[in-house]
């Protein structure tokens, strides 16, 4: 292994983790307010990189321009999904009733999504698809550059909208305790609503970042389920600081491990830190402290 190999390998991870802390961060938010495991999350990023795809296709224009609409329009349905649907489970079983209820509207995403554009996989061309940046003789590729850029922007704009706003004390005291924030007057029921709509206005974000450099295909959004629910568990449930940490280290070990072991058993590590999580640290290894504190 050479030394810009290696340099390359750790970039890569960076960049990786980047993009993986912001698909993440709604996942965190839909438990962390509602207590719902999100399993539809990921077919949204698809049909956000399909968007992002059928904008581009349309107009020629930059695809990330396409979140002017996208991202509003995810932040409503998130919020219609959470009054119309999720707020009608009963307490006692949210958390299970959410996976089924869930699940179903992947499938609805992933029929309506092969129905509309087929199963044939797409990918956005782009002047700057193939150019790199030089890095100590590392090769960067620009495309991975502006999706870590455009991770990078959201998760700082999230951090501040949540410790510098009356919205993001709401949300965060909803998250921490909601029966202690209906004691001080706060509507948990509208900041949920919002709460949903902005985890899923973050799918907006993350898949129109995926699209960018990945070929999309409806049952795209199976392959990453499994990575994103193990960098919530690892990383702490409702914890955003701790997915962004689970994200960046699962991330640079993927990089590492596709070295020796090549891409298909680099994806392993999501599952061998999920396994070590729910057997040494259930509640997760960046959860707990930085969950409170955030």
């Amino acid at each position: 292994m050479t030394g810009s190999l290696l340099l390359q390998s750790l970039v890569l991870g960076v960049l990786l983790g980047g993009l993986y802390a912001l698909l993440a961060a709604g996942l965190t938010l839909y438990f962390g307010v509602m207590r719902v495991v999100m399993l539809a999350h990921s077919a949204f990023l698809i049909l956000a990189a399909y968007l992002a795809w059928f904008f581009n296709l349309q107009t020629g224009l930059d695809p990330l321009l396409s979140l002017l609409v996208t991202v509003p329009l995810f932040f409503a349905v998130g919020v219609l999904m959470q009054r119309l649907l999720i707020s009608r489970l009963r307490p006692a079983t949210l958390t299970m009733m959410s996976v089924l209820l869930t699940f179903a509207v992947a499938l609805v995403i992933e029929g309506a999504l092969g129905l509309v554009f087929s199963g044939t996989h797409r990918r956005i061309q782009l002047p700057y698809s193939g150019g790199d940046i030089q890095f100590f003789g590392a090769s960067i590729p620009v495309v991975k550059l502006i999706a870590f850029g455009l991770a990078a922007v959201s998760l700082a704009g999230l951090y501040l909208l949540l410790k510098k706003t009356r919205f993001g004390q709401a949300l965060r005291a909803t998250i921490q305790h909601r029966e202690a924030a209906q004691l001080v007057g706060i509507n948990t029921g509208r900041i949920a609503g919002y709460g949903f709509g902005l985890g899923l206005a973050t799918a907006a974000i993350g898949g129109t970042a995926l699209a960018l450099d990945s070929t999309i295909y409806p049952s795209l959004h199976w392959h990453w389920i499994g990575p994103l629910m193990a960098i919530i568990v690892v990383g702490g449930l409702g914890s955003i600081p701790g997915a962004a940490i689970a994200a960046m280290v699962l991330g640079l070990g993927q990089s590492l491990l596709q070295l020796p072991l090549g891409t298909t058993w680099a994806q392993t590590v999501f599952y061998v830190a999920l396994f070590a999580t729910l057997l040494l640290h259930p509640q997760g290894f960046f959860g707990g402290r930085l969950a409170q504190r955030f």
